[in-house]
Parts: structure tokens; C-alpha cells; sequence
């Protein structure tokens, strides 16, 4: 086996990774999450990476702030993964869909990160560097509640691939 991946033949266990602009998510978001990356243990065991919002406020430039943050994003991603910025201007997909790109991800052998960006989105660096972007749909949404959303989707992927009942689709 080689870093931690199953031998060939056998599905490969990712491990993936959530980098999000923010910090200290209201005590719901966090128990909500915590419950989903629990759920996630043997399927796509998560990570939470909390990046340091960007100084804004009254005189602060807010495009200084998405850069700074642009910055930490990028130096928080690790080499080798497929990057997955979330942005409304990227790809929605049903939760089946998303389970289908599970899947591919899977078979390429490489660790999914995703990417949530601050108030403003991402840099334009960060999105340059994203290997794809995932939509969660038009709605505006915030950011905190995005992190359990897209726990809460990847745990649906996973229990869709493995035929678990909690998908009713």
C-alpha cells in the first residue's frame, strides 16, 4: 500500500479537506459539521482547515482582504490533491452527480480539497488554481452554513456509492 491508499484492485479511501475562509463557526454549524465528518470516518474522512479572514471594515480595502486571504487559501492547499473551488459561477450537480464525481476522483488517485472563500469569493488566484468549480446553486449563502452543506452533500455521495439507505432519492 502507499500513503495509506488500498492496494490495487480494492476502492481507494480519500481523504479530503475543506479550507474555509473564517473562523469560530457558530456552535450549530459546528456541531453540524462535526456530526457529518464523524459520519464520514470510513468513507472520505474530512478535514476542517479554518483560514483568517481578511481585515474589512470602514477605510479597509475589501479587494486587500480577498487577496490576503487568496494567499493563505493557496499556501493551506496541500500538493498533489484536486482542487475544488465552491463558486457560484461553477458546475451544480445533484447529489447523484456529485457522487459520480466522487467517483472519478476516486479513480484518479488524489485527495479532493474544497475551497470556501470569504464574503467577497475567492482571488482570482485561487480560482486560477482550482481544478474545477462546484455551485451549490444561485442562492447567496453563508459561508459558515456552506461548510455543512457541503459536508452534509459529500457524506450523501458517499452513502449513494456505498447504497446506503440514507439517500431516498
Amino acid at each position: 500500500m502507499d500513503g495509506g491508499r488500498r492496494a490495487a484492485g480494492t476502492r481507494a479511501i480519500l481523504k479530503a479537506k475543506l479550507i474555509a475562509v473564517g473562523e469560530h463557526a457558530p456552535a450549530w454549524v459546528a456541531q453540524g459539521f462535526a456530526d457529518h465528518q464523524k459520519r464520514l470516518l470510513h468513507g472520505l474522512p474530512l478535514e476542517l482547515v479554518e483560514i483568517e479572514p481578511g481585515v474589512r471594515g470602514k477605510g479597509r480595502d475589501a479587494a486587500r482582504a480577498m487577496a490576503d486571504e487568496g494567499g493563505r487559501v493557496l499556501a493551506a492547499i496541500p500538493r498533489g490533491t484536486w482542487v475544488v473551488a465552491l463558486d457560484g459561477r461553477g458546475k451544480a450537480y445533484s447529489s447523484e452527480q456529485l457522487a459520480q464525481r466522487l467517483e472519478h476522483w476516486r479513480g484518479q488517485g488524489r485527495d479532493p480539497v474544497f475551497l470556501i472563500g470569504g464574503p467577497e469569493g475567492h482571488a482570482d488566484d485561487v480560482l486560477s488554481r482550482a481544478d474545477e468549480s462546484w455551485s451549490l446553486g444561485p442562492l447567496t449563502l453563508p459561508h459558515m452554513l456552506v461548510r455543512l452543506l457541503v459536508a452534509e452533500q459529500l457524506y450523501r455521495a458517499v452513502s449513494i456509492l456505498g447504497n446506503h439507505p440514507y439517500h431516498r432519492a
